[in-house]
């Protein structure tokens, strides 16, 4: 009993060859010890359990081994790596910095790195986690982590890279660790299963593996507890229920119930699902990454990132030949919406619900536009059998006069159109006809009931573009004899020249702003003057002044709008009035706003 020692203990790498899913590292450490390229400071970062702390081990083992391999490995024979292996060197210290984070500790380890080896070449200090060190103890490590002794070498190990000092980091040579694959860990997990004398399914060693999130570590003890749940004998079953690990077979069965549009059948299995104990949370997650490994596991070239066992990979397969990739996008979209809203819905359950009456419904939708990836559409149908209604009974031949059809009106008949009218669907009102000319005045436009909207704000009108022409009446008259231009105030005229200025592209925006704040004014029935600060914005007016003239011309419904740009005189300001001006103006008109001002606290914006 006092002999046991558990897996992640027994099976340490104690050599870089041993070091499982991080050759990059392990090479380049090997290549600098070889050549004698030892830097005096070092920083090991990654994740949990993937070797940062044993990979420090055997880094200082090695560059202290008196006769070292031609593979650039330790001996395992001289006296410094005796020494080592029967943890009583002296050239090797190691500090854990989530207890010893303290100014004090740093610098009774200041203390100590003067001291020089007394068997070997170097002394390593590891320190674990030093992102747990103070901000005075990172302020005295500081000079000696910069500048220590020619025999002083410093490894940092740390998960949290982003807590640690900048200027800590300058000055170390950093080692990124990756997470192990589920591939190295699954043959990793078999070799220590062999040299234990366990029998271990394949597929099991992958659920170990794919629990264990890419930490060697967390496998190995994973390892150990189903070994005590299964008595040696690992197999995928025993596995799924020891870790409570939903199993494939769900998903494989879901999938076809979807496939097949059997929305019951779903609610029935997500039923037992939760019933087993399993969070509603965990089951979507598991289903978005289920529906992404069958999308994998169409193509060839793809299939390599599928991380599963080889009888599980071969469902894979079958099962992702039933499907289409549109149907595997839109699932994976719907159910990666429903994990997202998870966490935020106060009725869990029914969400996940919607979700699989939505996903059974996928293959099932005959009004579905195609286009592979395209969102799905919110709305579902009723996953109940519903009765058909019955329809009405045809009308006889002998029905009386209520049942006889009434015929639709006959359509007006078309109105030439002029040529310069916008498009239908403008804001913009067709021009009079010519019956309208002879009373002398323009008639009132007749508006339809249907047409009047309760909106406040009016709606932009159709953008025009930057070629439109002026407006010229075409049809039976082509002088334009038979419109009318239409009078305008210079409210209206206000109000289209800042919807011109608006629709200016992006490139235009200083333009446009120029054209905010120069307010056009009547100068006679037809003519609108614009002032302009100085001779280059007048230029620049002038040559818009086509576009814009066009612009009005077809808002206001008058072709004899002509525009003038002037620049002001010395005196004369030119600028549009900010808000407290405004207000100001408007308070000396109406001096009851100020006092409903000053009366209920009120500040301008």
């Amino acid at each position: 009993m006092g002999d046991y020692i558990v897996s992640a203990r027994k099976y340490r790498p104690s050599t870089f060859g041993t070091v499982v899913g991080q050759r990059a590292l392990t090479t380049t450490l090997k290549n600098a010890i070889a050549n004698d390229k030892l830097a005096h400071a070092y920083l090991f970062c990654g994740p949990r359990g993937v070797g940062k702390t044993t990979c420090a081990r055997i880094f200082a083992k090695t560059i202290n081994c008196l006769h070292p391999t031609a593979g650039g490995e330790a001996c395992n024979e001289c006296e410094s790596c005796r020494a080592f292996n029967e943890q009583r060197s002296y050239n090797i210290h190691e500090l854990d910095a989530a207890s010893n984070n303290s100014v004090e500790d740093i610098r009774s380890l200041i203390d100590q790195v003067r001291i020089p080896p007394q068997i070997g070449h170097y002394k390593v200090y590891i320190i674990d986690e030093v992102h747990m060190l103070s901000q005075a103890a990172f302020n005295a490590f500081l000079k000696t982590l910069e500048e220590p002794p020619h025999h002083a070498i410093f490894i940092l190990a740390t998960t949290e890279k982003h807590k640690i000092l900048p200027t800590i980091l300058s000055r170390c040579q950093i080692y990124d660790f990756n997470r192990i694959n589920v591939n190295d860990i699954v043959e990793y997990l078999a070799e220590v299963a062999q040299k234990e004398h366990i029998h271990a399914e394949p597929e099991a060693l992958n659920v170990i593996a794919q629990k264990a999130d890419g930490g060697m570590r967390d496998a190995l003890s994973i390892f150990d507890q189903v070994v005590s749940f299964t008595n040696g004998n690992i197999t995928y079953r025993s596995v799924i229920d020891n870790l409570n690990v939903l199993d494939y077979e769900y998903y494989f069965r879901l999938t076809e119930a979807i496939l097949q549009n059997r929305t019951l059948d779903c609610m029935l299995l997500l039923n037992e699902i939760l019933s087993k104990g399993f969070d509603g949370g965990h089951f979507i997650t598991g289903l978005s990454s289920h529906f992404r490994d069958l999308l994998v596991s169409r193509d060839a070239s793809t299939l390599p990132l599928l991380e599963v066992g080889a009888s599980i990979r071969e469902r894979y397969q079958a099962q992702a030949q039933q499907c289409t990739p549109r149907f595997l996008y839109r699932a994976m979209k719907l159910s990666n919406d429903c994990d997202l809203n998870y966490r935020a819905s106060k009725n869990k359950r029914l969400l996940v619900e919607l979700t699989l009456i939505q996903l059974s419904q996928l293959t099932a939708d005959p009004n579905d536009t195609p286009g592979d990836g395209r969102s799905p559409r919110p709305s579902i149908s009723s996953p109940f059998t519903t009765p058909q209604p019955t329809p009405a009974p045809a009308p006889t031949a002998n029905a009386g006069p209520a049942a006889t059809p009434v015929p639709p009106p006959a359509p007006a008949p078309a109105r030439p159109v002029p040529t310069g009218t916008p498009a239908p669907g403008s804001q913009a009102a067709p021009l009079p006809p010519a019956d309208q000319h002879e009373t002398g005045r323009p008639k009132i436009p007749v508006v339809q009931a249907g047409s009047l909207g309760m909106s406040i704000r009016r709606k932009p009108p159709t953008p025009a573009k930057a070629n439109t022409a002026p407006m010229a009446a075409t049809g039976n008259d082509a002088t334009g004899k038979g419109y009318t231009d239409y009078p305008f105030d210079e409210k209206a005229l206000s109000f289209c020249w800042r919807e011109f200025a608006a629709q200016l592209p992006k490139e235009e925006a200083a333009n446009a702003a120029r054209m905010m704040n120069a307010a056009p004014h009547l100068k006679a029935e037809d003519v609108f003057e614009v002032t302009v600060d100085n001779d280059m914005v007048r230029q620049y007016m002038e040559r818009l002044s086509p576009q814009i003239v066009a612009y009005l011309q077809q808002q206001l419904h008058n072709r004899r709008i002509r525009m003038e740009v002037r620049v002001s005189e010395e005196n004369e300001t030119v600028r549009a009035y900010s808000p407290v001006e405004r207000f100001q103006l408007m308070s000396q008109k109406n001096p009851s706003l100020m006092k409903l001002k000053e009366t209920f606290g009120l500040e301008l914006a």
